[in-house]
């Protein structure tokens, strides 16, 4: 009881330490885009914990999200066109109304026949993780090192994986590689089928969301400043949808060249920012965290994927020759392992939503494109049986709710013990609430 108080401790005291969200969108108003942020790279204020005397980095176990994309459906852009242009076609636009619809025009034209697709600047965030990890930890990939790679059957995660292995094998050609991408591996690396995320949209979960939505989300401002005749915006124009619209869109011009062309953040002041934030973050959370409302156990749908990590890495400190195992994937399993891991204390567990970015939970962190999560194996020799492990979250080092052996390093048989009695908590707290008269007042 009282290490399970104290690992609870320090979870909640790592997500404190944590920078406001309000004072990140100040400094950078992209950070605001959830799971549309382009990858920010490792904190240039964060220079890596050198390890323990003697040991050195032979095996790195790793999962990330594709890089930047263009959005996936044509009603991320057809969606908005179709209002606006309606409006416009009555005079109903204001000019900075017109000059919106203008812009989303340049931005639909720009995505035309790329929808989901990898951008350059996705190329571009997968060559630089793959370049510093070759430059942090070389003994991994020194020659005779082998590394396997496993992508989802999804284009623009399969083009993630390559762009990494060509990076690594440009660096040094005597890598010995193999990759795949197959449905034969979808069961652990994009388990969508068992995912409770739609699940967890209890009755509670979505009375809770709604109240913050409509508390802290104006849309009626919005409408003034893209519509000259309320009266018309109220009866004809969708508000809260294209509110959503136009603030999903403003997200993702970060991730194409529309970065350097156009924007739709002017639409949105600082509270605007923040507010459009605090309920996606939300949405977030209860789909994908450790969200009491919707039963707390959504980032179970990734036991699987973490059991076949555990078991990888346990083959792999054996193996006499340095390795490394790339997964590339998806946000919807990145969020949801990291939650599981508890990383970073991001396995928090609470039901007031309105808290949720003072308690430290804020979505970006996690998530952005090209999100990765990394656990670099140390060991004396080819003959120490007992490595130390250290965890990275977007290439930063990470801390778990339990006792360091040395600074962020781990026993790996802590961390392994640790992880799968997580799973076996969440677990537990299903059949739980499974039992008859569970949950009911007493």
């Amino acid at each position: 009881m009282r290490t399970a108080f104290l690992a609870a401790l320090l979870a909640a005291a790592t997500l404190a330490t944590a920078q406001s969200p309000r004072h990140d969108f100040k400094r950078d108003i992209r950070l605001s885009a959830s799971n549309l942020l382009a990858y920010p790279g490792p904190s240039p204020r964060k220079a890596l914990t050198p390890a323990p005397d003697s040991l050195r980095p032979f095996y790195i176990s790793h999962y990330g999200r594709h890089g930047s994309r263009f959005l996936i459906a044509p009603a991320d852009y057809d969606g908005p066109l179709a209002t606006l242009r309606r409006a416009d076609s009555l005079g109903k636009l204001t000019l900075r109304g017109r000059d919106a619809l203008r812009r989303i025009r340049w931005m639909k034209a720009e995505a035309d026949g790329r929808l989901g697709e990898l951008t350059e600047v996705g190329f571009r965030q997968h060559r630089g993780i793959a370049r510093r990890m070759y430059e942090r930890f070389p003994e991994v990939f020194a020659e005779g090192a082998h590394v396997d790679a496993r992508s989802t059957v999804v284009i623009r995660c399969i083009l993630s994986m390559e762009e990494e292995l060509h990076e690594l094998l440009r660096l040094n050609p005597a890598l010995s590689v193999s990759h795949d991408a197959s449905r034969h591996d979808m069961t652990y690396m994009n388990h969508a089928n068992a995912a409770p995320s739609q699940s967890a949209w209890t009755p509670a979960a979505r009375k809770a969301w709604q109240e913050l939505y409509d508390s802290e989300v104006d849309t009626v401002k919005l409408m003034h400043r893209l519509f000259n005749d309320m009266g018309y915006a109220r009866e004809h124009v969708p508000m809260r949808r294209l509110n959503d619209q136009l603030f999903r869109l403003a997200s993702a011009t970060q991730n194409s060249r529309a970065r350097y062309e156009v924007t739709l953040y002017d639409l949105f002041d600082d509270r605007d920012v923040y507010a459009n934030w605090l309920a996606a973050n939300a949405s977030w959370y209860i789909g994908y965290g450790c969200c009491p409302l919707g039963g707390g156990r959504q980032p179970l749908s990734q036991a699987t994927l973490l059991r076949r990590i555990i078991a990888e890495a346990d083959s792999c400190i054996r193996l006499p020759h340095p390795s490394a195992s790339l997964r590339f994937g998806h946000e919807t399993v990145v969020l949801p392992l990291v939650c599981l891991m508890n990383l970073n204390g991001y396995g928090l567990a609470t039901d007031d939503l309105r808290r949720l970015d003072r308690k430290g939970w804020a979505d970006y962190r996690v998530f952005p494109m090209a999100a990765n999560v990394q656990m670099v194996f140390y060991r004396k020799d080819e003959d120490d049986r007992e490595p130390l492990v250290k965890l990275l979250l977007n290439e930063d080092e990470a801390t778990l709710p339990i006792k360091a052996a040395s600074g962020p390093y781990y026993r790996w048989a802590d961390v392994k013990r640790y992880l799968l009695g997580r799973i076996d908590e969440l677990q537990g707290a299903g059949k739980e609430q499974q039992k008859p008269g569970a949950g009911k007042a007493k």
